[in-house]
């Protein structure tokens, strides 16, 4: 993973340390830089259907972060946190409950407003899990015009409340 840390109280034992070596690039970068994989024809999974978006397309979903308040096994409280997607209703949709994911995030904050939370994730494990629920998920969905659901004041308030 790295270097280990060293202590800085050799420092005071040893003298001054060696400057620290210039900072690596994260590998993470290459993966999110590195062009998707391809299957082989032939590794007996089926392909994507006309019109539907491979498995990895990644895109961006209404969402913000929610905490449970718990306790560890020895008893010191602990704050877990996680994710909550933002499920809408729809009037066609056979459930009447979809979740909406966006291509770009210019789409999301067209649709949604500049102050909607959201995060990134793969359409494949997004559509899984939801479908799971069932919920259908709507890619580049078109929005009624009106006022948005989150206000920049909505955020503010919000990060008052979880801290």
């Amino acid at each position: 993973m790295g270097e280990p840390n060293r202590s800085r109280l050799l420092d005071y034992t040893q003298g001054p340390s060696p400057a620290p070596p210039a900072p690596r690039r994260s590998s993470l970068l290459d993966y999110a830089e590195a062009e998707p994989r391809v299957r082989a024809a032939t590794d007996g999974r089926p392909g994507p259907k006309p019109g539907v978006p491979p498995y990895e397309t990644p895109v961006f979903v209404p969402a913000h972060p929610r905490y449970v308040d718990t306790t560890y096994d020895d008893g010191r409280p602990v704050r877990v946190p996680f994710i909550a997607y933002e499920l809408f209703a729809h009037p066609t949709d056979v459930t009447g409950t979809v979740a909406f994911a966006f291509t770009t995030l210019e789409k999301l904050v067209a649709a949604l407003g500049e102050a909607q939370p959201w995060v990134a994730t793969s359409l494949g494990p997004l559509a899984e899990g939801v479908g799971e629920q069932g919920v259908t998920v709507l890619l580049d969905p078109r929005v009624a015009p009106g006022p948005p659901n989150w206000q920049l004041a909505d955020l503010a308030a919000y990060a008052r409340e979880v801290r």
